[in-house]
This record gives structure tokens, C-alpha cells and sequence, in this order.
């Protein structure tokens, strides 16, 4: 149905919209995977090897992880809640949820730029009189990111592969830039 001000969604819409929260959704990592293979690093730069790789192969979970935590902190303040809420709206469509990059006059926006902003903007709009649990709450996150990086073993992960949902990972594709460009030396 159309009207001066457009087209009415009709449940096909919502329907459509269900479909891709749950498909997209699904492209993070299994929870169990997250928790299996634990063990202590063999040091201090094994520890940083592992977080790195684990970052880019959870980074969706991760970030889910903090959002999370960020989100029980501001249980007790329905204001924060509310502004939290509407962030994590734009965090799902402009994050989670999105197939193509953003375009703004014509240019591609990188994934790293956008939550960068994103992150920004979450810390910015929520300091207000909660400034002391966004903080407790996002170190409490990272924390917790931090310490599963650095027990997670890498050895099974299939960093380098194509088997994820989403495709190449970043760090799949930083090992062909590497690759690519010592064969040429």
C-alpha cells in the first residue's frame, strides 16, 4: 500500500529483516569453540601471538562479549539503558548486520573505521552520570576479551582458510598480501 509519505513494510518486510538477523548473526564463531582449547601461553609473546589471531578469528564474539558486559553496567541508570539501547540498534545495521560497506560521496568506509566510530560513540553518549560503570563496564569486557586471547589455542583454528561463513578472514587476507609480496622480492 503507498501512500504520500511511501511504501508501508508489510510482514514480508519483517519476515525479511528476521531472516537476516538470524543469518547474520550466525556468522560469529560457535560459543563452544570459544571455550574449548584452553591452555597457558608458553610466554609473554605467544600470549600476544594468540590474542592477535584470536582477535581476528572472534572478533564478532568478542565484540558481542563486551557489548554484553558494557550492557549489565547500566542496568541500574534506565536512562543510559535507553541511549544503550538505541547505540546497539546502530551497532547491529551498521556493524553486525551489514553485507556491503558503507558508501558516504562515493567512498567505501572501511569495517575498522566504522567501529571505531561506533566505539566512540557508545563511550561518548554514555558518559554522563554513569561515567564510572561505562568505564568499569567496557574494562571488565576488553578484560575478559584479553584474557580468553591469550589461553584460547590457535593451532585449530582455520584462520587461514575459507571455511568461516563470512569468508576470507582479514588476517586470511593479510597472509596473501604477505605472501604475494615476498615472492615478488
Amino acid at each position: 500500500m503507498t501512500t504520500m509519505y511511501g511504501t508501508i513494510p508489510t510482514s514480508d518486510f519483517y519476515a525479511d529483516r528476521l531472516d537476516r538477523v538470524r543469518s547474520d548473526l550466525g556468522k560469529r564463531r560457535p560459543w563452544k569453540e570459544m571455550l574449548s582449547s584452553l591452555s597457558f601461553p608458553d610466554g609473554f609473546q605467544h600470549s600476544l601471538s594468540r590474542i592477535n589471531t584470536n582477535v581476528a578469528y572472534f572478533h564478532m564474539n568478542y565484540a558481542m562479549i563486551v557489548l554484553f558486559v558494557l550492557f549489565l553496567s547500566l542496568l541500574w541508570h534506565p536512562v543510559s539503558l535507553i541511549v544503550f539501547t538505541v547505540l546497539m540498534v546502530a551497532w547491529l545495521f551498521l556493524y553486525f548486520l551489514r553485507d556491503d560497506p558503507i558508501v558516504v560521496f562515493g567512498y567505501a568506509v572501511d569495517e575498522r573505521v566504522v567501529l571505531t566510530i561506533l566505539s566512540i560513540s557508545t563511550v561518548v553518549l554514555l558518559v554522563t552520570r554513569t561515567t564510572l560503570n561505562v568505564v568499569v563496564g567496557v574494562a571488565v569486557g576488553l578484560a575478559a576479551v584479553v584474557v580468553h586471547g591469550a589461553f584460547r589455542m590457535t593451532e585449530d583454528l582455520n584462520v587461514y582458510g575459507n571455511e568461516g561463513v563470512g569468508g576470507p578472514t582479514r588476517l586470511d587476507l593479510m597472509e596473501t598480501a604477505a605472501a604475494s609480496f615476498s615472492s615478488s622480492s
